[in-house]
């Protein structure tokens, strides 16, 4: 017969802790990561990535970084998550380094998964909706500021 009862352990408390943990990471986290890492692969091999990073050269330029680099940005808009394995497969294939990584990291804090907390956050806690372009730009400036401030420190 199992016991049900939570208790106020400490042992206990940390195992239960660590159960959500394992469990967020495993089927939340991970699977993002590794589809964002996955999707960056193809369009490298497909030559997207190249295209977009021709395209975006100039732009990303103003902030110390190659124009391959707006894919961790669009992709962080969508999901956090997805955004790091796009960074970590840009950074794997030495199209960006680590102080290219620094100057990204605030930037996808600052705006990192808002078109899904745009459901779960804005439409549960019912911001009117005229309201939400306007806090995701203001998300998206911020990110833009955060890159050159970082720009200038590394």
């Amino acid at each position: 017969m199992s016991n049900n009862k939570e208790t106020n352990n400490p042992f206990d408390i940390f195992i239960r802790g660590a159960r959500k943990g394992f469990t967020l990471a495993t089927q939340n986290l991970l699977p993002n990561v590794l589809m964002a890492y996955t999707l960056a692969e193809l369009l490298r091999i497909l030559g997207i990535m190249a295209f977009l990073g021709n395209l975006f050269a100039p732009a990303m330029a103003l902030f110390g970084l190659p124009g391959e680099s707006v894919t961790i940005l669009l992709t962080a808009w969508l999901s956090y998550s997805a955004g790091i394995g796009v960074a970590v497969n840009l950074l794997s294939n030495n199209t960006i380094d680590m102080i290219q990584v620094t100057i990204l990291a605030p930037a996808l804090l600052l705006m990192g998964s808002q078109i899904q907390y745009m459901g779960r956050l804005l439409g549960v806690v019912e911001v009117p909706k005229k309201y939400w372009p306007m806090l995701m730009t203001i998300s998206v400036v911020n990110a833009l500021i955060s890159m050159v401030i970082m720009k200038a420190f590394v």
